[in-house]
């Protein structure tokens, strides 16, 4: 994939300068944005040879305000370290939005801002939320996106309401499937490649049918390109997902995403939060919880959401497992690509289960299933 349009080059030169053009072209738009908050940004992507088109939409602040009806606490969606999230409604097309303000006192600022305008009009998949437009009025600094109606997977994983419903195994493992879909065009398709840097539970938005799109790129950087083996940047991230060797050296690859995804696999499996206080001593962390459990095949099926009363393929817990266990393994070099991780899943994806024609599992019956290639790995 390119991510500008060149013309009288040839496709291997053309896409070798294409990614290094805009590899310089992110940090100095940012040093342009904190300098002079009005500063186009259409017309910066456009500078410097490229085409640089920014599909998305302008807005005026009045209009976004008018959408989110002055952004009235009922429409109020959410809140995260950019700010807060509206639900509105766009006057010249009826569109349901979802409209995030950067809160101007927060920690993430204009080069986020800037980051997440770029990097969501160049890149385009069925599992990346789709960016409509921006807002850079002044100093207001809004995002407009599609409106995902199921709101996160965080929704529907932890502190449920009792009137809503828990999801199913066939439902996690589409989700999960899809969610690797979209960091493996981020790691693969894209050039250069793009790390994430902020895969978590709250960053996975649900569309009808629970279709996961990743969300939030504020943090995402261009990955390592040429000989380089990694990027050197400030820690950022939550705490939990990130990887051991990122949190220390700040050295970050794309096997820092590969990590976090074992890690919301993890959650989508067993129910539990990546960091949880509330839990018994040595079970705050979920890593390091499941680690020794790993290791013991008979106490794979107590590692199961509760929330999933035993129904889901022990052999399907088993291989999901194992997928997990190698993302999150401590040695970056022993995780898995992403498309290895979608070939996976997709597999168990697609394996249906139907509670009226398999058993129900018990945590404390064991199991004798065969090792799987993953777990044989």
């Amino acid at each position: 994939m390119g991510w500008f349009l060149c013309s009288g080059k040839s496709k291997k030169r053309a896409k070798k300068e294409q990614g290094n053009k805009f590899d310089d072209q992110i940090p100095s738009s940012i040093e342009k944005l904190k300098v002079n908050p009005s500063f186009d940004l259409k017309k910066e992507a456009c500078k410097d040879g490229g085409t640089g088109y920014i599909a998305a939409h302008t807005f005026t602040f009045r209009e976004l305000a008018t959408a989110a009806k002055n952004f009235r606490a009922d429409c109020l969606l959410g809140e995260g370290g950019f700010g807060r999230v509206y639900k509105g409604q766009l006057d010249s097309t009826n569109q349901i939005v979802a409209i995030k303000q950067l809160d101007r006192n927060g920690l993430q600022g204009n080069g986020e801002f800037l980051v997440e305008v770029l990097m969501l009009s160049l890149l385009h998949h069925p599992n990346l939320v789709n960016l409509i437009g921006y807002c850079a009025d002044g100093d207001q600094r809004l995002l407009v996106y599609e409106y995902m109606p199921l709101g996160s997977l965080e929704d529907h994983l932890h502190e449920l309401p009792p009137d809503k419903k828990r999801l199913d195994w066939n439902t996690r493992m589409k989700i999960a499937a899809g969610a690797a879909k979209g960091l493996e065009y981020l790691h693969d398709k894209a050039n250069p490649p793009v790390i994430y840097r902020d895969l978590k539970c709250s960053n996975i938005l649900l569309d009808e049918g629970y279709h996961p799109k990743l969300s939030d790129f504020g943090l995402a950087k261009l990955g390592p390109i040429g000989d380089k083996t990694h990027v050197s940047t400030r820690v950022m991230g939550t705490y939990g997902y990130c990887a051991p060797e990122y949190a220390m050296t700040g050295q970050l690859t794309l096997k820092s995403d590969v990590y976090s995804f074992g890690v919301v696999l993890l959650e989508i499996i067993t129910g539990r939060k990546a960091i949880d206080d509330s839990r018994a001593t040595g079970e705050h962390n979920l890593v390091a919880w499941a680690r020794p459990l790993f290791k013991d095949r008979r106490k794979f099926l107590q590692m199961a959401d509760p929330m999933l009363q035993g129904q889901y393929p022990a052999r399907g817990l088993y291989q999901a497992l194992a997928v997990a266990a190698m993302c999150v393994q401590e040695q970056p070099n022993m995780r898995p690509l992403m498309a290895d991780v979608v070939t996976a899943l997709t597999y168990l994806a697609s394996q249906k289960y139907n509670p009226e024609m398999q058993p129900i599992q018990r945590p404390s019956s064991g199991s004798s299933t065969p090792r799987t290639r993953w777990e044989q790995r």
